[in-house]
């Protein structure tokens, strides 16, 4: 199976060429990314819906992440890369339904089998207001464990200190029954991608806007 190409750039932004996905995440090379945070309103108030990335990923494994997100590939527009909605989360949506939140420079470090990695990307983040409950998503199953929702002032409040903790609902894949169970869990901030909190806190206070 040959290796995804990202477009990569200069620390200005300017485009400076392609290379394949590890080469990117070895040298530490900018490329590009789409995020996408889902909230949904319920009697109770807003909730926000992140997802569990799969024990196989190669970095961040088992941590919770952004509802749906993923790179740009080589020539793909951020346009394009909302296909992400549908290929993890089975939401078929039109782009323009989506509500840009802000663009953010990120750089993360971590290991891959005992190797260091530099993943330094320029992300386009959106949000989107759904109406669907947990169990009408169809997850990816090699890219997401199990989908998540929890009170998003309380996710808000985490981020910034207030709270140790929240109690969120989800469905997880169980393996050995070979099908998503219904769970309750205790999510704490270290649980999710290693990114600045101010990433986390900007978001969400977006996301209470929309």
């Amino acid at each position: 199976m040959s290796e995804e190409m990202f477009d990569i750039y200069d620390p200005s932004g300017t485009h400076i060429g392609t290379a394949p996905r590890s080469e990117v995440h070895q040298e530490g090379y900018w490329h590009k990314s789409f995020h996408c945070w889902l909230v949904r309103d319920t009697p109770e108030g807003r909730t926000l819906l992140f997802q569990k990335r799969t024990s196989s990923k190669d970095t961040f494994p088992s941590c919770f992440d952004i509802t749906a997100a993923g790179h740009l590939t080589a020539g793909e527009t951020v346009r394009e890369a909302a296909r992400e909605l549908e290929e993890e989360l089975g939401l078929r949506t039109e782009f323009e339904q989506l509500t840009p939140l802000f663009e953010v420079t990120e750089e993360m470090r971590g290991k891959v089998s005992g190797v260091p990695f530099i993943d330094r990307e320029i992300s386009h983040v959106y949000g989107y207001l759904s109406s669907w409950e947990l169990t009408q998503y169809k997850l990816q199953a090699s890219e997401v464990a199990g989908l998540y929702e929890a009170d998003l002032e309380q996710m808000l409040n985490m981020f910034l200190g207030g709270l140790s903790e929240v109690t969120a609902t989800g469905i997880l894949f169980h393996a050995e029954e070979g099908r998503y169970i219904k769970v309750t869990e205790h999510v704490l901030p270290a649980q999710f991608v290693a990114r600045p909190y101010s990433y986390y806190v900007s978001a969400f206070k977006k996301l209470q806007q929309l």
